[in-house]
Parts: C-alpha cells; structure tokens; sequence
C-alpha cells in the first residue's frame, strides 16, 4: 500500500464545480502553510499528496463543497489489492472486542463491492481473532471500515470526517454583501458562502459587548474565504428599545447602509418561517428598486439554522435564536437618519487571517 493521502470528495451540488474546489484546496494549504507536492482529481474525488495529512486535511475540512474529507491508504483497485487492504488497515485500527462494519463502494470492475466487504469482513475476523472484533450492523458497529474504488485505484480510509456540505466558494463568479448583526445574521452570512458567492462583509454593533460576540462570530467566517487578508467594515448603531418591531425598524436600517455598497448582489438575513412574509417582500423590493437583487440564503433552512450555529460555534447563540423564532414580528418605522448616523461612524480594518483574528479585530478598532 502507499503512503498515506488525504482524500476530498465533493458534494453532489459541487461535481460540477471540482476545478473550483481544487482551486480552493490549494489556496487554502498555502494559506495556513501546508506543504504538498500535487492536488488532483481522481474519478469523483480529489487527492492531496500532503506533507502532514493530518493537519492538511483539518484546513481542507474548513471549505464548503466537500462531503466528506478521509486520510486514506491508496492500494491497487483489483478485488485482491482491496480486501488485504481493507483488512491491514483494520487490523491497525481496531481495539478489542469492537464492532466493526466494512464497506466498499466507487467504481469497481471485475467484481461486486458486497462480495469484497464480506471477504475482507471474513478475513479480519480470521486474523484478529484474538482481539474479539466482530462484525456489526449498520445501525450498530463501533467502527466503520471504508474503502472507496476508481479506475485507477482505491482508498481505504484510516480517518474520515464530514465535510461543510453547500458548493465551493466564489463557484457562482457574483459577489454579495452580508451584514452581521446578531446571530441569525452571521449564520445567513455563513450560509452566503455555502451557497458558493464571496462576500463583503459589514458588522453592525451597539456596544462593546456586542461587539466582542460579533467578531468572534466573524471568526468563524472569514477563513472559508479562501484568502490571506480581509476587509471588515464597522458601523456604530444607537441603541434600540425592546421588541418586535423595533428589531424590524433595526433590520430596515442596517438594509440602509448595505445598499450603499456596490456589491450588486445583497444578502439578507431573513426567513420566512421568523418573520412576516409583508416585511420579507418590502425589504426584496427596495433592494430591487436600488438596482440590486437580493438573495435570502436562509429561505426554507428550518432546523438547519441551529445546525448552522453550531457549526460556527455559536451555541450559545441558540437560545436566542429559539427565542426569536417565537417571537411575533410587527411591522417597525425605518429611519434614514439612522442610516446617515451609522454611515458616519464606518471603520474600515483589513485583517491577515491567523490563529489570533478575534483580538487582532478589536484592537485595531480602539
């Protein structure tokens, strides 16, 4: 068997788009100083030959496009190469007494893959007898034996994780503006660029402890960017009262000063299961009617949109976000000196992404 590889494979959504993604990959290594000697595409996934699989694989693992990202062993695609293969490295793996389920798919010739994973299933159990390991089920097995076969060879897994999901970024070649402000608005941002655009990105605060939660959201953004540096803009709000359409009246601000960006593309951080389906339509329209078209990324996400404040580590964030969700909207009065006193207060700083974004933000902001 070969040395060790990282192994990426796409989405359905990004099959179409695995240039892109391969363009991502390598911008992405280099950026967080990964060493490899060749990203490339075999059959339906991508393989890294990096220095350091495992550290290359955790930056990969931070792009959308990828369902899921393996460390893998690469042997011959031919039945016998497979079965020895699947049963090496699950003789290294397994630990006593463990369930374990072996499972072969891709594009085999010559054979079916149910006929490898029983004769790889069988083997293991006649060479690690010893230990115990026994086979599982799909529903119940402690480990889980993958291997994945193209035409030119095959992958047997030692590591793999789920990947983002969504469609590489800048794959849709437009560009949007996303505001944060809140929770819901940083996971609209985050699904924005799941969904393939790049993005300019304005944070709207109140005070400084809003400001510290914010920009450790924009944290958790700004290195699925795929780039070395970053520019935030800054807007200073005045304080809002308490409720529903207060909030709105807020929204209708920050939409404000979006549009006085050039991005034509302006995402909005609404969704029809929260708010009014009158305030959704007024807000579209005047992004329309500015000559902009808006996009609402978070359209149809339901439960997703707490899987998504996880996935950005915003689970504190949750509660608020179940609070809002029941919450009754009414309709708020949009002030265009708001949107002038704000504007007045932009500040702009461009970030080099590192292991200490969050203070590298608030102290150039002081």
């Amino acid at each position: 068997m070969d040395e060790s590889c990282v192994v990426v494979f796409p989405t359905v959504f990004a099959r179409n788009k695995v240039p892109q993604l391969v363009l991502n990959i390598k911008k992405i290594l280099r950026a967080r100083g990964q060493k490899f000697k060749s990203v490339r595409r075999d059959g339906d996934v991508v393989l890294i030959n990096a220095n350091d699989p495992v550290f290359a694989s955790s930056a990969v693992n931070l792009l959308f496009g990828i369902d899921r990202v393996a460390i893998a062993r690469r042997t011959e695609a031919d039945f016998a190469s497979i079965v020895s293969g699947i049963a090496t490295v699950g003789g290294n793996l397994l630990l006593k007494g463990e369930k374990f389920l072996v499972r072969v798919d891709g594009s085999t010739r010559g054979f079916v893959a149910k006929d490898a994973e029983i004769a790889a299933t069988s083997e293991i159990i006649e060479k690690k007898s010893k230990l115990g390991a026994r086979p599982g089920t799909e529903q119940n097995h402690d480990k889980m034996l993958y291997a994945h076969v193209t035409k030119t060879g095959a992958y047997v897994c030692i590591f793999l994780d789920k990947g983002r999901g969504g469609v590489p970024h800048k794959s849709q070649t437009r560009r949007a503006v996303c505001a944060i402000y809140d929770e819901m608005s940083a996971v609209s941002c985050y699904e924005t660029i799941k969904q393939g655009y790049d993005v300019r990105i304005m944070v709207c605060y109140r005070n400084e402890s809003e400001l510290a939660g914010l920009v450790r959201a924009v944290n958790q953004i700004i290195p699925r960017l795929v780039r070395d540096r970053v520019e935030l803009d800054f807007y200073k709000m005045a304080a809002r009262p308490a409720g529903a359409g207060n909030y709105l009246a807020y929204v209708g601000t920050i939409l404000g000063i979006m549009l006085q960006y050039k991005e034509r593309h302006v995402s909005l951080a609404l969704s029809p299961l929260v708010f009014p389906t009158e305030f959704i339509e007024d807000v579209s329209r005047r992004v329309f009617e500015s000559g902009r078209v808006p996009i609402v990324p978070l359209a149809g996400v339901d439960d997703g949109l707490f899987e998504g404040a996880r996935e950005m580590g915003l689970e504190r964030g949750i509660a608020r976000l179940e609070k809002m969700a029941g919450m009754t909207f009414k309709a708020g009065v949009f002030s265009k000196k708001a949107v002038e006193d704000a504007v007045s207060t932009k500040r702009s700083i461009t970030v080099r992404i590192g292991p200490n974004n969050v203070h590298d933000i608030l102290d150039s902001l002081e």
